[in-house]
């Protein structure tokens, strides 16, 4: 396997690969472009976008600042709205289904590295090599149609957040939310059932 193979199945890779420093590359010189158009400037903003992400949907609103790692990991489903000063780190996939809002300062992270020092950190590692000094392994996020991300939030690795779902303000999301849940705190947890079916 190489390192993006590596990256993608969830295993330890070297995020120093030239493969990743290219894909960083790209994103920042996109992400520049985008955050120079004015806010009225739609449809090249939309443009800007779909160079940008994976796939994106139509209606889709990013706010400027946004900040993210590749890019190329991110499906975007339609009418999605992304408020301004939010952060994706797309080591590997984000995915966001239909009629999603993402607050302000949300932050997606799907890169993280083991707990266990002795786990993290690169045996033998030369300061010469285009190794990284620690050991890093992404796990995809999913994001589902409905559902309402408030400000602050932050998603960890491997999270799937089911349809309808609605994260509060300041949320740290360790582990999934079932659909059509209301889930706060930190660490998030389900506090009632929503868009039941009225008796």
């Amino acid at each position: 396997m190489n390192e993006l193979e590596k990256c993608m199945a969830g295993e330890c890779y070297n995020c120093h690969d030239k493969i990743f420093t290219g894909f960083k590359a790209s994103a920042r010189k996109l992400l520049a472009e985008y955050h120079a158009l004015a806010y009225e400037q739609k449809e090249e903003k939309t443009a800007v976008l779909k160079r940008l992400f994976h796939k994106v949907g139509t209606n889709v609103s990013v706010a400027s600042p946004f900040l993210c790692d590749y890019g190329r990991n991110i499906s975007i489903g339609n009418h999605v709205s992304v408020n301004m000063n939010c952060t994706f780190v797309d080591c590997n996939t984000i995915t966001i289904g239909d009629n999603v809002l993402i607050a302000s300062n949300v932050q997606l992270y799907t890169a993280t590295h083991p707990v266990e020092l002795a786990e993290r950190l690169t045996p033998d590692w030369d300061p010469e090599s285009e190794q990284y000094f620690c050991r890093t392994y992404a796990l995809p996020i999913r994001i589902g149609n409905g559902c309402w991300l408030g400000g602050g939030v932050i998603v960890l690795p491997g999270v799937t957040i089911g349809d309808g779902s609605v994260i509060g303000a300041g949320s740290v999301v360790t582990k999934d939310i079932p659909k059509n849940s209301l889930a706060v705190g930190n660490p998030c947890r389900v506090i009632k059932k929503i868009n039941q079916p009225k008796s």
